[in-house]
């Protein structure tokens, strides 16, 4: 068992170094999910925290149930990278941020034949969303355009088809109303309880659970094509994965369903890891086969709150001025007109990355494979008042 594992109970372990804080209401949460009927194992990350009755940051490996409430109301939440040609050294940053005026509205009628075969593609025959696909959301959800900073394993970026002199976009979103949607009608008619492969309501969840999270990719791609359009820039995918969502697993012999919530799954190949927006991020490639049961199959999905959303305001407001906050110590852009979401994602609400990166290392569950620095982090033009 690597340092940065540890056992809190026969069902429970948490993948962090007794130096790693956090919250023990997080903690107490892990273990009370772990009580739900037919659950078999909970694991959390170095980046957990409290949510609103479950943690975030958790993976929960259920036996002959799901438990939709665990998935939460942003299904298939996720990251994806996409290979830009903008050169690293020719950014100009007012120049890039001026550029990315339009980059909320819902896509025009110019997008709907691609709309319409995508879809088609992916198998997504829902419309009432169309108008949000495309769009990023609120929360913590962000598009931003990084540099690679370091490299520490040449020959997995050369696999990737990565550039280092060129910028990359990583697009953080969900499935927006159509994931909530689901949950709230769950909700509606089966409150928090599981789900049994004998109810009615089982497959139906499990069907639009899934095209839930083919949305939410296709509305990655598409914040990414617009985005690249607007910087007129071309680009490529290098990885697209979903950290919220609940899937079919066989581990040590026993078939169950693996829930993740802020959870990004290890048996899915390279991964990004995204630190606040002043913060570095990792790309990562997970090592195979490794602490699989102590950590069912999975890795933190980010760099973990540190605060609640509306305390940061309170905290911050007498060091900082709203106009200090639209840049990083990093040299970095913030793009986010809204004042509460800029206090509530601020650098200083997150844990540093390095330190859940760490526990990974030290938990045998990671190799590093480049580290990357945001240049430009857009969230929203949003509402610029008070």
């Amino acid at each position: 068992m690597g340092r940065s594992v540890q056992k809190i109970t026969d069902s429970v372990s948490l993948i962090a170094s007794k130096g790693t804080w956090i919250e023990g209401l997080a903690i107490q949460q892990l273990e009370t999910t772990a009580q739900l009927p037919g659950m078999y194992k909970v694991a959390g990350m170095p980046d957990l925290h409290p949510g609103r009755g479950y943690p975030i940051g958790a993976a929960f490996f259920a036996i002959n149930k799901i438990y939709p409430a665990l998935v939460g109301n942003d299904i298939g939440c996720g990251m994806a990278l996409w290979q830009t040609t903008l050169a690293s050294n020719r950014v100009k940053l007012d120049k890039l941020a001026k550029q990315l005026g339009n980059v909320e509205q819902p896509l025009d009628e110019c997008w709907s034949e691609t709309i319409a075969e995508r879809k088609q593609a992916k198998d997504i025959s829902i419309d009432t969303y169309d108008m949000a696909l495309g769009t990023i959301g609120g929360g913590n959800h962000f598009a931003e355009f990084q540099a690679i900073d370091t490299i520490y394993d040449e020959q997995a970026l050369a696999e990737l088809e990565l550039n280092p002199k060129h910028l990359q976009l990583l697009v953080h979103s969900g499935s927006r109303g159509l994931g909530q949607s689901i949950l709230v009608e769950h909700i509606r008619q089966r409150g928090h309880n599981g789900l049994e492969p004998d109810d009615r309501e089982f497959k139906e969840y499990l069907k639009q659970h899934d095209e839930a999270v083919r949305w939410a990719e296709l509305n990655r791609e598409f914040i990414a094509l617009r985005f690249l359009e607007a910087v007129k820039a071309k680009g490529h995918s290098v990885l697209d994965v979903n950290h919220n969502l609940v899937s079919p697993k066989t581990l040590n012999g026993v078939e169950g369903w693996l829930h993740r919530k802020g959870a990004t799954p290890a048996d899915k190949g390279y991964v990004v890891i995204p630190g606040s927006r002043g913060d570095y991020s990792y790309l990562v490639k997970p090592v195979a086969n490794h602490g699989e049961e102590r950590s069912l199959c999975s890795l933190a999905h980010g760099a973990g709150r540190k605060w609640k959303r509306g305390d940061c305001h309170g905290r911050l407001a007498h060091k900082f001025s709203r106009e200090e906050l639209y840049s990083t110590a990093l040299g970095s852009r913030v793009i986010c007109g809204n004042k509460t979401l800029l206090y509530d994602e601020a650098p200083q609400a997150y844990k540093k990355c390095e330190t859940i990166i760490g526990d990974m290392l030290d938990a045998g569950l990671i190799r590093v494979v480049a580290r990357l620095k945001p240049i430009l982090t857009f969230k929203t033009h949003g509402d610029c008042g008070s």
